[in-house]
């Protein structure tokens, strides 16, 4: 390992985060089995309180409560292994809110994306958790230590890249994505490393760097440690686990999928992402956008009078199983996932190729 990545007295015995998944999908069944064997796992705070009755009269309550007890349950399964993230997108308007909620409930770390969270230190009393905000480029990278050390006097603690590879939201422009000319991962890790190194020497801290996207193997996890990354996360490839938190329908159209049916798809956000082409995204497609009655009104970028589809709604449907009627993200990999396992056999078969492709121990 490059830099280890660690909080007080705990540190990770593997480079590896699990990518935080919403709605609903990375919770505290798949973030605790990803503790327990010595990884990051990491809970979304995309509505985890989305099957709670009080939901649709209070979210951000609902929401918040569930952050608190999403954590609890997690750190039991773990038996005091691993650490525990949650990935609070920046684009939320309650992100304040849940911030709170996840110091309050002691997590190790807060990873941050879908946005640039420059204020993300102003909102965290506990200098102990970990900050970490999620770049697709350097110039990204730039702005945040920059704004994070004239701001707030501090600078990250870890930085993830996720590259134009990954599932869900992109920070990519869509031509690119669809013409296929979005810098490597390779590059914006070098183009991150090097906007870093000036804030590294200032507080005399290294700053470990996690890269993100269309890795599926510990071939892939090799790679990226050899040209200097400290460590990868991966998303996808725990979705078809059996201690992923959304339903089988959910777990089984990832092993369903064929290189074909992904696709950059549409978004309310704004941004484009990379999901299962279902028939909820062709009908969209064809719809164009409509208006939405009841909006839980969560997204900054999102307009409900003029929208293709209320995301909230999609996802919630897809996670409960409803997949051919809600939105499906993953990564460019997903066709490759073949069968449904369990997270300790995923973890084991990614730590024993990473090992041979590395010809040593990390």
């Amino acid at each position: 390992m490059v830099n280890e990545l660690k909080r007080n007295d705990k540190k990770l015995s593997f480079p590896l985060i699990q990518g935080g998944m919403g709605v609903g999908v990375s919770l505290s069944g798949l973030a605790g089995a990803v503790m327990k064997e010595g990884c990051m796992g990491v809970i979304s705070a995309a509505h985890p309180g989305y099957r709670k009755e009080t939901f649709r009269l209070d979210s951000i309550k609902a929401n918040c409560d569930a952050i608190i007890e999403e954590v609890k349950k997690a750190k039991e399964i773990a038996c005091g292994k691993g650490l525990l993230g949650i990935n609070i997108m920046a684009a939320s308007k309650d992100y304040i809110a849940y911030v709170k909620a996840a110091v309050k409930a002691k997590v190790d770390a807060i990873i941050s994306g879908a946005g640039l969270p420059l204020d993300l230190p102003s909102y965290v009393d506990d200098e102990s958790i970990l900050l970490a905000p999620i770049v697709s480029s350097g110039k990204a990278a730039r702005l945040i230590c920059k704004i994070w050390d004239k701001r707030h006097h501090v600078t990250p603690d870890f930085i993830v890249i996720e590259g134009s590879e990954a599932g869900g939201h992109l920070g990519f422009k869509r031509d690119d994505l669809l013409d296929d000319t979005c810098e490597s991962l390779e590059k914006i890790y070098a183009d991150v490393k090097t906007e870093l190194k000036p804030y590294q020497d200032k507080y005399q801290k290294d700053i470990p760097v996690f890269v993100a996207g269309g890795i599926y193997d510990g071939e892939d996890i090799a790679k990226y440690i050899k040209m200097g990354a400290d460590g990868v996360q991966m998303g996808t490839r725990f979705i078809a686990t059996n201690e992923c938190d959304a339903a089988l329908a959910f777990k089984q159209m990832v092993v369903d999928s064929t290189m074909e049916n992904i696709e950059i798809v549409q978004s309310p956000t704004g941004f484009p992402g990379r999901g299962i082409m279902n028939s909820f995204m062709k009908r969209t497609k064809e719809r164009g956008n409509v208006t939405i009655k009841k909006c839980l009104d969560c997204l900054t970028p999102c307009n409900p009078s003029d929208t293709p589809y209320c995301i909230s709604e999609a996802l919630i449907q897809a996670v409960q199983g409803n997949v051919e009627n809600g939105l499906v993200f993953v990564g460019s990999n997903a066709h490759r996932v073949q069968e449904i396992v369990s997270v300790k056999h995923l973890i084991d078969e990614l730590k024993l190729e990473t090992h041979k492709w590395l010809g040593d121990k990390i």
